[in-house]
């Protein structure tokens, strides 16, 4: 299992790259959800508009199941605006 100090360290060094993917539009730290039940396991959180599979999106913006060993999450949040 991954630590938090883990997490935060390739959080902040992939956040820009995993950015600049088509759809994202947050990177966050959080707990893993696996079919739609929250686990223990820390991992990289990345919101997207929507969630699409993998062959409808360009190789570039396909997002990791990990990245260095920390697991990354995809949770659908639609479009996320300030107020």
């Amino acid at each position: 299992m991954v630590t938090m100090e883990e997490v935060r360290r390739v959080k902040a060094e992939y956040e820009e790259e995993l950015m600049k993917k088509a759809g994202v539009v947050g990177v966050a730290i959080g707990y893993k959800y696996v079919d739609g039940k929250k686990t223990t396991q820390l991992c990289i959180i990345c919101y997207v508009t929507k969630k699409r599979a993998a062959s409808e999106l360009n190789e570039r913006d396909v997002i990791p199941e990990t990245i260095e060993g920390v697991p990354i999450d995809v949770m659908e949040s639609g479009q996320i605006q300030a107020l």
